[in-house]
């Protein structure tokens, strides 16, 4: 979801159970690996399902998913976290963030307990909890994890990883929130100069950053800059996740808008017309 996206799902890192056989402790590899499987199947359902926008079917696996990880590795697990922060995820991307909030901070406490407070897992926590606080309008609270997530990616991956962009682009959201224009674009070009680097230059976070930036130049009127930023960004969407994502949309709709300001109704017709085609097709 662009916007936000503004929105990344979170894998937890793995730890090896002990189980007790007579009056030693050996680790059951063949169990362990297969816990580990089922549980790493049904998360990513819950990825695959939230990119294509069925958040019903993904709620449902979501909390599938963490019942079998209550169940095979206990209630203080990272993956425990892992699977309480993708429903977060759902939760937010419908509008409940009462409850998206209180399972971001269960699963901040569990990883924090489990991993240490410098592990880079942790500022996947943090960076979502920022997320939620902006879509709230609690900007301060959100500047504040999103800058604490980017330091402590920024310390444990290094400058360039894609995480790090994941950090930058959240902190670039809420500085325009805030009206920090020039803050926001200088780290949202670096944004895309990591992602496109490290993961491609048709990967759907491309086309994250891309929108983001336009977005900022259309504010400022900059439509020259805007429009093939808009476009590309929408040709990547399109192919990657196909026609019908709600990212798209999201496109359809800044692009509607940026031709209205340029006082060409004819273009922004077209756009308004593939969002109504989408609402229909749903219907």
């Amino acid at each position: 979801m662009v916007k936000s996206r503004k929105r990344k799902i979170i894998f937890a890192g793995i730890t090896i159970l002990l189980l007790i056989t007579g009056c030693s402790f050996k680790p059951d590899v063949a169990k362990l690996a297969k816990n580990e499987k089922a549980w790493n199947e049904l998360s990513t359902q819950v990825v695959t399902l939230y990119r294509k926008g069925n958040y019903n079917e993904a709620f449902k696996i979501a909390n599938d998913a963490l019942r079998f990880a209550q169940d095979n590795f206990g209630n203080n697990h990272p993956k425990v976290a892992a699977s309480l922060n993708n429903i977060a995820e759902l939760y937010r991307a419908g509008g409940k963030y009462d409850e998206a909030e209180s399972l971001y901070k269960k699963a901040i406490k569990i990883d924090e307990k489990a991993l240490g407070k410098d592990n880079p897992e942790l500022a996947k926590d943090l960076s979502n909890l920022a997320v939620l606080y902006r879509f709230k309008g609690q900007y301060v609270e959100s500047e504040k994890f999103c800058k604490k997530a980017l330091a402590m990616r920024e310390k444990s991956l290094g400058p360039k990883h894609p995480d790090v962009a994941i950090s930058l682009n959240n902190l670039a959201i809420v500085f325009r929130m805030q009206g920090k224009n020039k803050e926001a674009k200088e780290i949202l070009t670096r944004a895309l100069a990591i992602r496109e680097k490290a993961l491609g230059k048709d990967h759907p976070d491309v086309a994250i950053s891309l929108n983001n930036l336009a977005e900022l130049y259309k504010g400022e009127g900059n439509f020259k800059e805007a429009e093939p930023m808009f476009k590309r960004s929408l040709s990547i969407l399109q192919k990657s996740l196909g026609k019908e994502h709600p990212n798209v949309a999201v496109v359809y709709q800044n692009l509607s808008e940026m031709y209205d300001k340029m006082g060409k109704p004819d273009e922004a017709k077209i756009y308004k017309d593939q969002i109504l085609k989408m609402v229909s097709y749903k219907k």
